[in-house]
């Protein structure tokens, strides 16, 4: 049976004050913290994983993620607003329906859609008559009308008529403290103005700030331009990086200088290369559907290419650091500081310290990491067998020949490694701070 205009719950009734169930399809870095979010608001939410681990976890009251306080999970679970399910059953009869799950590259840098295509066919079957479905994962516009509307349509749901479809970009940022998720403006678009309607309802019962926008491909264009725009600022200043160390000019120096002009300009840093899922990935997304349009995105495409380029060129450097002591890169013991791809959190998504490592055993150099959050380094990333971290001591850190800076932790003491270290490779520029290191600093 299909439902009206007039049928299709209103904005201010279910969803701004009634009581909906809220489902969330993949409890990970975007789908837990945005469910413990809406439970926290008041809302009864099932959160939905298929790993069986990470559910076990936090039905036992804790977190599967480090940056996640434990205790959060256990007071939300204590509510009895909020629980964790490996069933997808228990779905059935959802209200609205929040999809979390990855979306990466194809091995052609292609997007990999089988992740929401699995997700959305899963949902039409069991979210509620009018309900709403809403897309969080980042994706090319067109993918929430086309794609999850013509799954819907093929499971006799239509999001014109019966349930509701729209679009919110996740703006999460794992490991910040200086901000909430709650705080965090939130921009809504659905296929239809009763579907954005709803959505901006349900998320105005645990976001601050919602901010309507015209359409679910506005929404979805949108998220790609804010990670475009990193990723595209970062190879800037990586290409200005390479450059300046020709010149021999300082670039930490040039960006704290650059600023200081209080507008027109703000600062972005250099590093080993780019990891996570927002800059190294999502922006390919855009680059496929321009192709599509048969339009060239030549600012992707070339940010891309610096960026990736990166880890080449920190290796590069480790071996002329080498070279410089003496040491050749074969038999040399190198110490990697940090496998996460952004300081005081275990991610190691697109990590670029695992294309370091990889590239330094090629060459025939003895290597082994160590990071504070990763006791183990998960076989991601093309690692092929599993490291674990090297315990942290003196003694470990003076035997090795060379110890590259890949994350910068506040966990470590970079002044009593400027102390105990013979050669530091510094691709953060943590190290230009230590005015009494006796090590040898190579930025790089």
């Amino acid at each position: 049976m299909s439902l009206s205009d007039q049928d299709l719950p209103k904005p201010d009734a279910l969803w701004t004050h009634g009581d909906p169930v809220v489902g969330v399809m993949a409890l990970g870095y975007v789908g837990l913290p945005l469910a413990l979010t809406l439970c926290e608001a008041g809302l009864r939410v099932t959160g939905y994983d298929p790993d069986p681990e990470k559910i076990e976890v936090m039905r036992g009251g804790g977190s599967p993620l480090r940056h996640i306080d434990a205790e959060r999970v256990r007071a939300a679970v204590a509510t009895g607003r909020f629980r964790a399910t490996g069933e997808a059953s228990d779905l059935e009869g959802a209200d609205a329906i929040l999809i979390c799950v990855p979306t990466p590259l194809g091995a052609h840098r292609e997007p990999d859609l089988s992740h929401v295509r699995e997700a959305a066919a899963a949902a039409a079957k069991r979210l509620k008559q009018g309900g709403l479905l809403v897309l969080e994962s980042t994706t090319y516009p067109g993918t929430t009308r086309d794609l999850i509307g013509g799954i819907l349509k093929e499971q006799g749901r239509d999001p014109e008529r019966d349930c509701l479809l729209a679009y919110s970009p996740e703006r999460e940022d794992p490991g910040r403290t200086d901000h909430t998720l709650r705080g965090v403006p939130k921009l809504v678009g659905g296929t239809t103005d009763a579907a954005t309607s709803a959505a901006a309802g349900l998320y105005g019962r645990a976001f601050e700030n919602v901010i309507p926008v015209s359409s679910a491909e506005v929404a979805e264009s949108a998220k790609l331009l804010e990670n475009i725009y990193r990723a595209v600022n970062i190879a800037l200043v990586n290409e200005m990086k390479v450059v300046l160390e020709e010149i021999g000019v300082d670039v930490w120096e040039v960006v704290e200088a650059a600023a200081t002009k209080p507008f027109g300009f703000q600062p972005f840093y250099p590093g080993p290369g780019l990891g996570g899922h927002c800059i190294p990935v999502d922006p390919f997304y855009m680059a496929w559907r321009a192709k599509e349009a048969g339009q060239p995105t030549r600012f992707i495409e070339l940010a891309g290419e610096i960026n990736r380029a990166m880890p080449r060129y920190v290796v590069e450097r480790v071996l002329l650091a080498l070279n410089r002591s003496g040491l050749a890169v074969r038999g040399a013991k190198i110490l990697v500081l940090g496998l996460a791809y952004k300081p005081n959190v275990d991610d190691v998504r697109e990590s670029p310290s695992y294309e370091l490592i990889q590239r330094l055993r090629s060459l025939g150099a003895e290597v082994s990491y160590h990071d504070p959050y990763l006791a183990e380094a998960p076989r991601v990333n093309g690692l092929a067998e599993s490291m674990r971290s090297v315990a942290w001591s003196e003694q470990v850190v003076a035997d090795a020949d060379a110890v590259l800076i890949a994350c910068h932790h506040d966990w470590y003491d970079w002044a009593w490694l400027g102390r105990v270290a013979r050669l530091i490779i510094d691709t953060r520029g943590v190290m230009r701070r230590q005015a009494n290191s006796v090590a040898c600093v190579v930025e790089a």
